[in-house]
């Protein structure tokens, strides 16, 4: 009946969509959504299978206690989120495409119903992504393609445990769960980096937590040692994003050539920084290795993802690492308006870096 139900309301805005100039964007999003849900099977009919493979049965036995852990100890609501298991023959459930102007670090946003605007538009095929990355580039815009290996419905749905998950290491799962599940206490229309670091930000926490209760605290080490490199990469992104953003206020002044070339040597040499910054890393930083070129979109995304977590991880301490408290007070900030919350969350960011230099 749960499908069903679901199956239903997609069926609704397939009929609410038909006459909307995005109709293909729609059309295969809600045709990859149903695949998700007509393919997927109880976690627990899987593990009760006897061809389970042992490491996919050890995952999802996994997948099962962080759900339970999630619920009950870092008070998320978990609901009937990630029960159930689909079997994806590709590594990303979907790629998103970031566009951002060739002057500008404000990405593009595109708007949807009923969840708002994102600054990304998810497609679950590469082509799609493709041919509208195309698209803009035509525009003179910078954009840029990933994988993700999971996403939210914000609870429209019930997601599934899909092979992206199941192919990570378990600390990696757990962590990709619980950031998931966040999405679902709290969500901003049209404001991407409030809700990618507030999820960032209790992945953190949660995974701490989740492996302190299995017996392997010393293994959140390698999460803190990726942590302090996101550190570095943010504060080598942030001090370019200033001084792009200063060449971006002349772009009215200066010629195309000047602002081009003076924009090329800025993320040269942002790329040749952050190649220093890894040489002693054992793993790849942030952008990986060997480090891609960079532009506007992939900062942007970048800054997206980091930009809060220190503010949320603050806030979180301020409220003595008990969630649900937590959570009310993300919830207030989310009612502000948003200079207003953005200038909060810049205050227990900068609190934060004080209080950690004090220690």
């Amino acid at each position: 009946m749960r499908q069903l139900s679901q199956i239903h309301l997609l069926s609704l805005l397939i009929i609410g969509l038909s006459g909307c100039t995005s109709s293909h964007f729609y059309s295969q999003a809600i045709r990859g959504q149903l695949a998700l849900l007509s393919e997927r099977v109880p976690i627990p009919e899987v593990l009760a299978d006897p061809s389970t493979p042992t490491a996919l049965r050890q995952s999802l036995t996994t997948a099962v206690k962080v759900r339970e852990f999630a619920r009950d100890t870092l008070s998320l609501p978990v609901g009937d989120t990630f029960a159930d298991y689909v079997n994806l023959d590709r590594r990303y459930v979907v790629v998103n495409l970031v566009a951002v102007p060739a002057y500008s670090l404000k990405p593009y946003k595109w708007c949807y119903p009923f969840i708002g605007c994102q600054a990304y538009r998810g497609y679950f095929d590469l082509q799609d992504a493709r041919s509208e990355q195309a698209e803009f580039n035509a525009k003179g815009y910078d954009t840029f393609i990933g994988g993700v290996t999971a996403y939210s419905t914000l609870g429209w749905f019930d997601d599934p445990i899909h092979t992206g998950f199941t192919r990570l290491p378990d600390d990696r799962m757990a962590a990709l769960i619980i950031h998931e599940l966040s999405h679902k206490v709290v969500y901003i229309d049209n404001d991407t980096a409030f809700n990618e670091s507030f999820a960032t930000a209790v992945e953190l926490e949660g995974l701490k937590r989740w492996l302190t209760r299995q017996g392997e605290a010393d293994r959140f080490q390698q999460t803190l040692t990726r942590l302090d490199h996101r550190r570095q990469t943010l504060a080598l992104v942030q001090a370019t994003s200033a001084r792009l953003q200063a060449l971006y206020s002349q772009s009215n002044e200066l010629t195309e050539h000047t602002l081009k070339a003076r924009k090329s040597a800025l993320l040269t040499q942002l790329r040749s920084d952050y190649q220093s910054l890894q040489e002693d890393w054992a793993q790849a930083g942030p952008f990986g290795r060997p480090v891609p070129v960079l532009n506007n979109a992939n900062i942007a995304l970048f800054r997206q993802y980091n930009q809060y977590v220190p503010a949320f991880r603050e806030l979180l301490r301020e409220q003595h690492g008990h969630f649900a408290a937590f959570y009310d007070a993300v919830r207030k900030l989310a009612e502000m308006p948003g200079a207003q919350r953005h200038a909060r969350l810049e205050q227990l960011a900068l609190r934060g870096t004080r209080l950690k230099g004090e220690s």
